[in-house]
């Protein structure tokens, strides 16, 4: 019987993260080298954000470099991982009757390469994204994530990537450190004690957050691939915490591991 594999989230914030080492990218490698090997990941990203849900569906997905303004060589890097055909078609028999179109356009973007570049250095494990649809709700994300549930038995790592506390407009870009300020440090909190209590509901619904919520997530995008974790979750998984971190004082890199 396969092992099951968990469930990750990853807050993974600046692209240069895949070019550094720093305790998140640390972190983001001992979480690869002390989880189940899976034999494929299927990633949920912040930056395949459309109206439609959409699964990569090629045999050698592109690196793309979604992002303007870094060093050069932030551009040349390539992390070459194949794709799964079976498993997209897998991703596309497990949402039935959701339309999933099987895109041989996109590949991976920098939500899913900086991450798995400190996961699986080697590129040696089979990559598929899946889409997030920009005009559905948080509670269709969430049930999304509960129809991928049976991936984890199946060798699969489920991995969403995005940040549940995400303000660039906060962003302090010209200091190299800086500490966290009040309003992402209290929602992170608050986010953690709700995902410990298994509270998913109130997750789902981070709109009735308070107001600070609208300060954390102005738009969507990047909280929601959390949401997939949490319904691929089994209320027998422990919950771990294993990279914690606010960047620029408005970036949450906080990892949610199920399992």
């Amino acid at each position: 019987m396969t092992q099951r594999i968990p469930a990750l989230f990853i807050g993974h914030g600046n692209p240069m993260n895949a070019l550094l080492s720093n305790p998140w990218t640390e972190g983001w490698a001992a979480i690869g080298a002390s989880i189940p090997l899976p034999r494929a990941v299927l990633s949920i990203s912040a930056h395949w954000y459309l109206p439609g849900i959409a699964v990569t569906s090629m045999r050698r997905p592109r690196t793309i470099h979604d992002f303007g303004g870094f060093p050069q060589h932030l551009y040349e890097l390539e992390y070459p991982a194949r794709g799964d055909l079976q498993l997209a078609h897998r991703v596309r028999e497990l949402l039935d009757p959701v339309p999933v179109e099987a895109d041989l356009g996109w590949g991976l973007d920098h939500g899913t390469w900086s991450v798995l570049c400190h996961l699986y250095p080697k590129a040696d494990i089979p990559v598929v994204q899946l889409s997030i649809d920009a005009s559905k709700t948080a509670m269709f994300h969430y049930r999304l994530g509960q129809s991928l549930r049976p991936l984890r038995d199946e060798g699969v790592l489920l991995m969403g990537s995005g940040n549940i506390v995400h303000n660039l407009g906060a962003y302090a870009w010209s200091r190299s450190s800086v500490q966290p300020f009040d309003w992402a440090q209290r929602f992170e909190s608050r986010c953690r004690a709700l995902i410990r209590q298994r509270e998913h509901a109130a997750l789902v619904d981070y709109e009735g957050l308070g107001e600070v919520a609208a300060m954390c997530i102005p738009t969507p995008e990047h909280y929601l691939p959390l949401l997939y974790v949490l319904g691929a979750a089994h209320e027998s998984d422990a919950i771990q915490f294993p990279v914690e971190g606010i960047d620029g004082g408005s970036i949450s890199m906080l990892a949610v591991q199920m399992g």
